[in-house]
Formats: structure tokens, C-alpha cells, sequence
């Protein structure tokens, strides 16, 4: 019997955010006849706007649980009646996976299906999530997370990351590695489950820490603790810590840790230099701890890393 997975969508919904896990699905049942059946709901069914003016047509959200439920994000404000129509229907609904991509985990907190579980949502969004559900273990700086029953995932692209992940627990790595091919994407990408980059290299929300991590890219050789970023941002080291984590949804020791992971996977993939030599540079100092920050940030150790550049 096939699997349903539900597709909920509300006016202003990103069509991305529907469109990408939609086609992951619909090429694992071509390759698993039967293995799935997807099906677009919304409040009322009918057509429903995308924000980009393309509209989808649905089926009205359904009495019998499905056996996935994808909720979509978008502009969440645009239609008020049908998000709270959809929160309800979430609150009784029995599926056995839930998930969301974008800021459809805002539905999920309001449901209160987040309620203390991990969770994740696009890095822009992260401030105001966490204020408004501070019940939610918000960690902005993952692609996708599973919590139980509850999946999450970040921004657009990123529900393609979550919905392989689905295929996989259902269909095994095997085919969810073919379905990622013929998506011409990674199964799991090789930058890590991270949305670190796109925060911290703009220096925060309000770039108020441009000019310091552009500092700390050219020192990373060099011993960069707290008080010595805190020192160089002319700050306190409690106030530094706690504004910077503020800004970019990391502490200051994770940033370094992953400015010294992206420059040192550069060199891997792009030069021969042997480990002890790119640990050196990237501030690790040998190539064990090296190894450990790389497992920690992209979950695969530095030989795979330069295995797959090549």
C-alpha cells in the first residue's frame, strides 16, 4: 500500500518549498512503483496561490491521517483564516511522520508539536522564532533535524535535503542515492548540515561583525579565544559573547571552529597539501583535531572530503 504524503500549502506559500521535496518523491515512486502517493491539500482545497503568482491546485486537507505530512513555508501572514485552519487540523491529525520546510515550522509551533523538541527554520528567521516559541530548541544552524515523528528543515533547497532523508528511512540509502542522481543534488551534502555560512559571513543580521570575521579569516593560524575577539570588537567578553551569538545564531567558538573547516576543506579539495600541513594552516594544529571538527561540522572525516573532490 502506498505511502501518503501530504503536501499542505496556504496562500503565499514559496513554490520551492513545495515543488523541490515534491519531485524527490515522485522520482523514488518511479523507481518504487507503488511506494508512494502524493497528494496537495489546503484548507477548502481548490487553487491556492504561490508567492510567486503560480498557483497549485489542491485537495481540502483531509479527514483520514496521512502517512507523511509536509507542511510548505512562505508568507505566513498572507492568509490568517487558512493558518489557523491548518494549525488545528495539525493538532488532531495522526500522521506518523510531521514535517515542515522553512517557516512552515511555524505552523508546527503553533500546533505545538515543537514543544520541547529540536527543531530548525531558516537563519533569518531564527530570532523571532525563538522569542515567539521559546519552548522550541531552536538550532538555526542545521539544513534539516529530526526530532521522533518531527522533521524540520531550513530554507527552500533545503526541504530537497529533508525529503531524502524521508525517502531514505522509507526505501534505504540505495534508492535515495539514485533519487538525489537523478535530482543532479547530493544525498547529503558535502558542505555539512549547516546554515552557518550565509549568517556569519554577512557578520550577523545587521553586519555588525563583518570587519571582525573578516579578521578572524586571516588570523585563524593564531589563537582566537573569546577575550581576544571580544578585545579586537572593543567589547567585554560577556557582552561580546552574548551579542555575537545574537547576531550570527552561533557562540564565537563554533564560528572559529567552522572558519577553520571551511578553509581547511578549500585546501583539501583544492590543493595536494598533505593533512598535517592544511591542519597547520587552518589553525587545527594536527590533523586529529582537525578530524574531529570535520565530523562534528560536516559529518565525514577530511579524507572523504578530498576522496570526492577528486
Amino acid at each position: 500500500m502506498p505511502r501518503t504524503i501530504a503536501f499542505v500549502l496556504f496562500p503565499g506559500f514559496q513554490l520551492l518549498d513545495a515543488a523541490g521535496p515534491i519531485a524527490a518523491f515522485e522520482i523514488a515512486e518511479r523507481f518504487s512503483p507503488g511506494a508512494y502517493e502524493l497528494a496537495l491539500t489546503a484548507p477548502g482545497g481548490g487553487a491556492v496561490m504561490s508567492s510567486s503568482g503560480v498557483p497549485l491546485d489542491t485537495q481540502p486537507l483531509r479527514r483520514r491521517a496521512p502517512d507523511t505530512v509536509v507542511v510548505v513555508g512562505g508568507d505566513v501572514g498572507q492568509s490568517m483564516a487558512a493558518l489557523r485552519a491548518i494549525v488545528a487540523w495539525l493538532r488532531r491529525v495522526r500522521a506518523r511522520r510531521i514535517a515542515s520546510v522553512c517557516s512552515g515550522a511555524y505552523l508546527l509551533a503553533e500546533a505545538g508539536l515543537l514543544d520541547g523538541r529540536r527543531a530548525t527554520t531558516h537563519w533569518n528567521s531564527s530570532q523571532h522564532f525563538t522569542h515567539r516559541y521559546p519552548t522550541v530548541q531552536l538550532d538555526a544552524d542545521r539544513i534539516f533535524i529530526r526530532d521522533g515523528p518531527i522533521w524540520t528543515s531550513a530554507g527552500i533547497s533545503a526541504g530537497i535535503d529533508m525529503a531524502l532523508a524521508l525517502i531514505e528511512d522509507d526505501l534505504g540509502h540505495e534508492l535515495a542515492r539514485r533519487v538525489a542522481q537523478q535530482l543532479v543534488v547530493h544525498q547529503r551534502r558535502p558542505g555539512g548540515q549547516s546554515q552557518f555560512s550565509a549568517l556569519v559571513d554577512l557578520g550577523g543580521r545587521s553586519g555588525r561583525f563583518s570587519a571582525l570575521v573578516d579578521w578572524m579569516r586571516d588570523h585563524l593560524g593564531e589563537a582566537l579565544t573569546v577575550e581576544r575577539l571580544a578585545e579586537r570588537a572593543a567589547m567585554s567578553p560577556r557582552h561580546f559573547a552574548r551579542a555575537f551569538a545574537s547576531e550570527t545564531g552561533t557562540t564565537p567558538a563554533k564560528a572559529v571552529e567552522r572558519l577553520r573547516v571551511e578553509t581547511a576543506r578549500n585546501s583539501l579539495e583544492t590543493t595536494h597539501a598533505p593533512l598535517q600541513r592544511v591542519a597547520e594552516a587552518s589553525g587545527f594544529g594536527d590533523p586529529g583535531r582537525m578530524r574531529r571538527a570535520f565530523l562534528r561540522v560536516l559529518g565525514q572525516p577530511p579524507q572523504a572530503l578530498r576522496r570526492a573532490a577528486r
